[in-house]
């Protein structure tokens, strides 16, 4: 396999904050803690270790079991949960949605940039241990966000009436999303494991949750990855301090408010990905998942009866932790309070909305943890990279926004000049002579000059696009191939990890996909990375 590199910035496809923050503009220091670099782990260590106790330990330890029953995990899996019983054990997390079959390509990213990372620190660091976690977004309510995956250029999509969090709906109607599948999937080896792995995950469990864990179980317990679902009674009574705070004194709001305008104090352009609530916490029961309302000293469960006093949510709380659903907000930091976690690895979007909680998380006393942007990738198959070299096509090019992309191309290899700078450049020239006459003469002709000039040189620019458009044309066939290419590679203009589900690689490279994969992508690379297949 060739890899070749490219700044995050030159692809085009990601926020001009997370390029400052990849390349450690000075102005973003102030909203996270230590840059992710693998020297800066060992302060990062230091005082995660100071500030996890042994107690939460114990029972993120006997949750992860109570969760694992049925799970046919792995020896290194196992492993890994009962060194988490150590003061010498730390975490590395990503999360994601419950996309139905993965979802996005990027899925396998985010996992492969976390087992990676542990491994490099594991080798950097051998008197510590080191642990992936995925933790599984099973509270989240957008069931439209992840009922469905595409494949072959076909949206596969799960039909179904839902409410409440996606984690707790039942795969029932699953079966015709395999059927669709089957029909548009080949007859061959890869074939027929891919169809086994959604039968086992999604027709032999009952709930989304237990679907999921299967699946990401299946490919990557191998590598030792821990799978936590954060709807959990006993890790969410570790968090109901934290949830006072928040819904009783507005901590992270106030806190999170101050942040946002600090950074577009640093830039306009940033704009903001998540604003924060008051109180940024669901009520969660069967079927419902609300957001909790203050209203003159009473709090309310919204579009439901429910409502308490002061003093009866905080026994609610106290009773029923498991009812208390973080937002995206409040997520990151019931992750940090259970997990004796380093780093959180995520996209560009995620990335945004966590430099804005830096300083909710000081005034709560729980270290912030270092953040990495997750490894990006475009995978070029051999068949493919076949077709950018007949077309003459480089990395730069297939980058480029698809009418910029051809306008280029066409220039490149047309038999005539259909570039008219250098008509333009005389006339700007015969104009700047006829300025100093009109200077010298008569200034009031000046108006009628520049309007005379502005006049020709939009004739050339029409007459150019008009020649673009001729041979574009002429070279319809070239475009066409062309054009193929690059939407092989950008399904739907967009980046291909956002679009392509992991199953038509698997397809092409079957069992050998993630250790390839593994094997190219370095999570603290800092850059995009193109990978050529053979």
């Amino acid at each position: 396999m060739e890899v070749d590199c490219i700044p995050f910035k030159t692809t085009g496809y990601f926020s001009q904050l997370i390029c400052d923050y990849i390349d450690e503009k000075k102005g973003l220091g102030p909203f996270y803690n230590r840059f992710p670099s693998l020297e800066n782990f060992k302060e990062q260590i230091k005082e995660k270790q100071q500030n996890f106790s042994i107690a939460n330990r114990d029972v993120l330890n006997k949750s992860l079991l109570v969760q694992y029953k049925g799970i046919d995990a792995s020896v290194d899996t196992l492993s890994n949960i009962s060194l988490l019983k150590k003061d010498t054990t730390f975490t590395v997390v990503t999360g994601h949605q419950l996309n139905l079959f993965t979802g996005p390509l990027y899925f396998l990213y985010k996992i492969i940039s976390t087992i990676n990372l542990t491994k490099e620190l594991q080798e950097a660091y051998p008197k510590y241990n080191f642990v992936p976690i995925y933790w599984m977004a099973t509270e989240d309510h957008d069931f439209d966000e992840i009922n469905y995956f595409n494949f072959k250029g076909k949206k596969l999509q799960w039909n179904k009436e839902t409410s409440g969090a996606v984690g707790n709906i039942h795969t029932e109607g699953l079966d015709e999303v395999f059927n669709a599948f089957s029909q548009e999937i080949e007859d061959n080896a890869n074939a027929t494991t891919l169809k086994e792995w959604f039968t086992e995950a999604y027709l032999e469990h009952d709930n989304l949750t237990d679907a999921t864990k299967f699946l990401a179980n299946k490919l990557f317990g191998a590598y030792g990855l821990v799978i936590i679902d954060g709807d959990d009674r006993d890790l969410k009574k570790v968090l109901v301090p934290f949830i006072k705070k928040d819904i009783f004194k507005s901590t992270s709001f106030n806190k999170v408010t101050e942040t946002i305008s600090h950074l577009e104090n640093v830039s306009k352009s940033y704009g903001i990905q998540v604003n924060p609530r008051e109180i940024n916490y669901f009520y969660l029961a069967d079927g419902v998942r609300e957001r909790i309302i203050e209203k003159e000293g009473r709090y309310y469960v919204n579009d439901t009866d429910l409502e308490f006093s002061k003093e009866t949510l905080e026994k609610e709380m106290e009773v029923h932790p498991e009812r208390f659903s973080p937002n995206v907000i409040a997520r990151p930091l019931y992750q940090e309070v259970i997990l004796p976690n380093l780093c959180y690895i995520g996209g560009g979007g995620e990335i945004a909305y966590w430099l804005e909680l830096k300083s909710s998380f000081e005034t709560m006393n729980v270290p912030f943890p270092m953040l990495l942007v997750r490894n990006s990738a475009l995978v070029i198959t051999e068949k493919q990279s076949d077709k950018l070299k007949k077309l003459n096509l480089s990395l730069e090019d297939i980058f480029l926004k698809q009418s910029s992309f051809i306008n280029k191309k066409i220039r490149e290899i047309s038999n005539i000049d259909i570039d008219f700078s250098t008509q333009k450049k005389h006339l700007q020239q015969q104009f700047k002579e006829l300025y100093e006459l009109a200077q010298q003469t008569d200034k009031s002709f000046l108006g009628a000059v520049q309007a005379q000039e502005l006049k020709q040189i939009k004739g050339l620019n029409v007459l150019e696009k008009r020649l673009l458009k001729a041979q574009k044309q002429k070279l319809k066939d070239h475009v066409v191939r062309m054009t193929d290419i690059q939407n092989e590679l950008f399904p739907n203009q967009s980046l291909q990890e956002r679009q392509l589900n992991f199953s038509e690689l698997y397809l092409e490279y079957g069992d050998t996909l993630i250790p390839r994969l593994m094997g190219a992508l370095r999570p603290l690379n800092g850059k995009f990375c193109i990978l050529k297949m053979s």
